[in-house]
């Protein structure tokens, strides 16, 4: 019989997904929306916002969703380039195996690199590209 040892979640676990999923929801929320519009495709919007109506009351608060998101995004920043190399080395298998530790840390970086990622884009769009096109407007 066969005994496996079970491995508790890494360290950090929740706030990585946690700022890749707010980032994803503040695209979504008040970046994409616009970015439709912006192409024409009003239509899309209004269809999407019949199907998801909770998608308003957040673009009514996305200062207050792109501060939650950009803290959770910069939190998961210092927590995985400034305090996890300081962290004592996990023994990640049985056996000093460390090539699950590799690919967690791979994907811990992928992970938050696209979080990184998709908030930019959504901020760039959500509070950048609105007025910029008004200061192109009335500049002709």
């Amino acid at each position: 019989m066969s005994t496996t040892a079970v491995q508790a979640p890494e360290r950090g676990f929740w706030l990585r997904y946690l700022s890749l999923f707010s980032s994803l929801g503040t695209l979504l929320c008040c970046a994409l929306p616009s970015l439709l519009i912006l192409f024409g495709l009003g239509a899309t919007v209004a269809s999407v916002l019949s199907a998801a109506p909770w998608l308003v009351s957040l673009s009514q608060h996305k200062g207050t969703v792109f501060g939650a998101a950009g803290a959770l995004i910069a939190g998961n920043f210092i927590y995985v380039y400034a305090i996890v190399p300081r962290l004592p080395a996990p023994a990640c298998e049985p056996g000093g195996n460390t090539g699950t530790c590799a690919t967690a840390s791979r994907a811990t970086r992928v992970i938050l690199w696209t979080s990184a990622a998709l908030y930019s884009v959504g901020a760039l769009v959500a509070f950048v590209l609105g007025p910029f096109l008004v200061w192109v407007d009335n500049a002709q």
